[in-house]
């Protein structure tokens, strides 16, 4: 089986080009941050909303033991249940996003889900997104690669994203938010976003889609 582990921040445009680059490999994609979108997504719905109250981390891992998360694979696309519930639309809501960037500071939730990702790996030829799969997750993927761009860039995209879902927001409301994620997924103490050191760097600041899709596929099909 051939893994590779795809890292970026937020906006790097790491789930739509893994998603197109895996359908033209035959491969499975799996956005392992959808999964941590779902855990967030509990927690806000059982009332943990606090990302900054003390006891914030002690309710997000006692409710571990009631969530059911499950991936169910489509046509080679992935779908996110959460307590049996297709949540894959709702997870991606911005303030789901923040609270994804809170709950996987958490060393309980990210041991919670860190063997369902790697079983995936295993049985299956896969490219998998998230924040530390080349350093924690898969740290023996064929193939790392750390997507990334500009901030302003990653925030356009992103916006542009929210705007075609019909989300209401602005600008510079969505590259604020993009800067906070930043600085909070590089700076918890627990599995911290950063380029593995065998990790090939693309930046997409100068690169269309096609052009992301096609780099990485083609990094892929030399390690095959």
């Amino acid at each position: 089986m051939t893994a590779v582990a795809l890292d970026g921040p937020v906006g790097a445009g790491k789930s739509t080009v893994a998603r197109e680059a895996a359908k033209r490999l035959g491969f499975i994609y799996v956005d392992t941050g959808a999964l941590y979108r779902a855990v967030g997504l509990y927690a806000a719905r059982q009332g943990v909303k606090d990302e900054k109250a003390d006891d914030y981390k002690d309710k997000v891992t006692a409710l571990l033991s009631e969530i059911k998360v499950e991936i169910k694979l489509e046509n080679g696309l992935q779908k996110v249940f959460l307590q049996g519930e297709d949540v894959s639309e709702e997870i991606r809501l911005p303030e789901i996003s923040m609270a994804a960037s809170a709950v996987s500071a958490i060393p309980a939730v990210r041991e919670f889900l860190l063997e369902l990702q790697r079983d995936i790996a295993r049985e299956n030829n896969v490219i998998m997104d998230g924040r530390d799969i080349g350093t924690v997750v898969l740290p023996k993927a064929q193939l790392k690669i750390f997507i990334t761009a500009q901030p302003e860039i990653r925030a356009r995209r992103r916006f542009e994203e929210l705007v075609k879902k019909g989300v209401e927001t602005d600008f510079e409301q969505v590259l604020a938010d993009l800067n906070r994620r930043d600085y909070q997924d590089s700076h918890r103490a627990t599995a911290p976003l950063k380029m593995a050191e065998d990790a090939v760097l693309l930046d997409t600041s100068e690169l269309d889609f096609e052009g992301a899709v096609n780099k990485v596929v083609e990094l892929t099909k030399a390690k095959m």
